[in-house]
């Protein structure tokens, strides 16, 4: 047989009933998902700003690092609405090399997806009691959703999945934002044809059900950067590029028109220092030009406590086993830069 199946898993519905919410985090939730709304319907206009680590790999360096961030958020609460990345399943170009916690809990013993599950959904759940944070994550597996469903604010669909049906149907069923990446190849079709089918209403098959979709009206667009023929990065953060997505945009009458720019994988060809740079250049499109002002919600920044990137056994404190991230004090002083321009 060509796969080996080798136990049934919890359905998300018991796996909640096993590790329910306390009240304390469904109330922060309730509001804060409001307050994230707001800013994408344009009733707010701070900037969001997605970031932490490219894969969330320890649960105690993640939480000191969000807890770092908490400390910095109440600094520029009035400019700024920090939701840290909390990426737990990790999207692999090969298929080889970590997966992320939902595979592995620990990156140095073999994968166990059960406890993988409960590990993400205890983190997430942690994040938010401790921090009043509440948080990003990447959709690896659309069937694996319901299992945070109730505990996530923000969804990204990665540049590998963005053109998978299943990921673009169960985005159309969620009440929480859903940021489409453009492709790998830098298709932005692709990308808009993704948000329309977000955007809409839909019945389709998942996880053994026949389900209608309400429409995601927070489904947007993320650009990061795309590869050309020759496999070299491109970057799609520039101004003439946030001109181009926003001319598309009217065209194709998107409700709750949205932009967030992802200032690490291609956009900097995963030079994780020029994301500094980037951040700084979007800001400036932004005040230049009104139009581009409401269209771009936020940034995405890679960024952890150390410096760069390692391998898993090198056991670096805080340190991505991943993509490389920007330390802590760039860190810190890129977000208070970052209040000071807006």
């Amino acid at each position: 047989m060509g796969m080996t199946f080798n136990r049934k898993l919890p359905i998300p519905k018991e796996i909640k009933e096993l590790y329910p919410l306390t009240e304390r985090i469904s109330e922060i939730k309730k509001t804060k998902d409001k307050e994230i709304a707001d800013i994408f319907e344009g009733k707010d206009n701070r900037l969001l700003l997605i970031i932490g680590p490219c894969s969330a790999d320890n649960e105690e360096s993640v939480m000191d690092y969000i807890g770092r961030l908490a400390r910095v958020q109440e600094q520029v609460k009035d400019k700024i609405f920090i939701i840290p990345r909390i990426y737990t399943g990790k999207p692999r170009t090969t298929g080889a090399g970590y997966k992320g916690m939902l595979h592995q809990p620990d990156p140095n013993k073999k994968e166990d997806m059960l406890q993988g599950i409960i590990a993400v959904r205890k983190l997430h759940a942690r994040a938010i009691e401790e921090t009043g944070f509440v948080c990003a994550d990447e959709m690896l597996y659309p069937e694996n959703y319901r299992y945070i469903s109730d505990l996530l604010s923000y969804v990204a669909i990665g540049a590998r999945s963005v053109e998978n049906q299943q990921h673009r149907l169960v985005s159309s069923g969620m009440d929480i934002p859903c940021g489409m990446k453009n492709p790998t190849s830098g298709d932005i079709s692709v990308m808009l044809n993704s948000i329309t089918a977000a955007q809409s209403s839909h019945t389709f098959l998942f996880r053994g059900w026949e389900v209608v979709s309400d429409g995601n009206p927070y489904a947007h667009a993320i650009l990061r950067g795309y590869v050309n023929k020759h496999g070299e990065a491109l970057p799609n953060y520039h101004y003439e590029d946030l001109k181009h997505l926003h001319e598309l945009y009217n065209e194709s009458r998107f409700v709750n028109p949205s932009v967030v720019i992802d200032c690490n994988h291609s956009n900097s060809n995963k030079r994780y220092l020029e994301q500094i740079r980037i951040a700084k250049e979007v800001l400036y499109s932004k005040r230049h030009n009104d139009d581009l002002n409401s269209f771009i919600k936020g940034l995405m920044i890679e960024s952890y406590i150390e410096d760069g990137t390692q391998k898993a056994e090198e056991g670096v404190y805080g340190k991505s086993i991943t993509d490389p991230c920007l330390g802590w004090e760039k860190t810190e002083k890129l977000i208070l830069d970052i209040a000071d321009a807006l």
